[in-house]
């Protein structure tokens, strides 16, 4: 998929209100998905970039628990605009067809609420891994990673900036880190790691999102803090998936708001000069 820069790109950005906010626009390309190997079985990955020649940031994507839908998809195409080679895993490729999305439906969001629990922790970690050393090596990235991800993606992406290569970690309403109930057994040790974070971290919350309540935000505010990590950290009235550009719960204006910000983290990072 190759989206023309001023008949696609630009209206993309200017519905999202992102005019003022990048410095410029690319035409994007969708390369072959890969099937990258794991522990646990080959991981289906997409990757959309820019189509100009050069070399770009990475960033992995990870999805909420519907894996990759179009909203995701959307988020992607946005980021690799901006000048990312943007790689989506996944996420439950041990327990899901090949190229499986969820439906934003009561069986769907079951499915993948079981799914996420039906995974170890270590998978997880290890399918972190396996993109972000694809990134690391991808003939037009420079390099330099950073990881995006909302509701269980935002914890897989913090838990990826566990990685010492990944410089910038976006974690939209990421649920579970406060719990301690990610993977087989509904325990991780997100919390107990935090000091491996050597990037520097952008976390943003709905004060209206019975995922994440108020104590389990100052859970985690105070981890970070006691550890010494670099991080912003964003409160705003929403409910959870405000950024998800489908359904009563998105909020346009926040989500702009949100992005921006994300943006100016992971353009101090990680640069976007090809």
């Amino acid at each position: 998929m190759t989206s023309d820069a001023r008949a696609g790109g630009e209206l993309h950005f200017k519905a999202w209100g992102f005019s003022p906010v990048v410095s410029f626009i690319m035409t994007i390309t969708e390369d072959t998905p890969v099937d990258l190997p794991t522990p646990s079985g080959p991981m289906r990955t997409y990757i959309l970039r820019p189509a100009a020649e050069g070399r770009f940031p990475g960033l992995v994507l990870f999805s909420e628990i519907y894996q990759l839908t179009a909203p995701v998809r959307r988020l992607a195409a946005l980021f690799a605009g901006a000048g990312y080679v943007v790689a989506i895993p996944e996420v439950y490729h041990e327990l899901e067809p090949a190229g499986t999305v969820l439906a934003y439906d009561v069986p769907g969001t079951d499915r993948g609420n079981a799914d996420k629990t039906g995974k170890s922790v270590a998978a997880y970690d290890a399918d972190a891994r396996a993109v972000l050393g694809f990134l690391k090596t991808h003939p037009h990235c420079t390099g330099k990673l950073g990881s995006v991800g909302m509701c269980l993606g935002g914890h897989l992406a913090f838990r990826a900036a566990m990685n010492p290569d990944v410089q910038a970690g976006v974690c939209f309403y990421a649920t579970d880190i406060h719990s301690r109930t990610l993977g087989l057994g509904k325990s991780d040790n997100s919390l107990d790691r935090v000091g491996e974070i050597s990037g520097e971290l952008l976390m943003v919350f709905g004060r209206q999102d019975p995922h994440i309540p108020r104590e389990g935000r100052r859970v985690i505010y105070d981890a970070l803090a006691d550890a010494d990590v670099s991080f912003e950290w964003h409160e705003f009235n929403a409910a959870h998936a405000f950024l998800r550009d489908e359904g009563l719960r998105y909020d346009p204006a926040l989500a702009r708001q949100c992005l921006s910000l994300a943006f100016d983290l992971l353009t101090r990072r990680l640069g976007v000069d090809s």
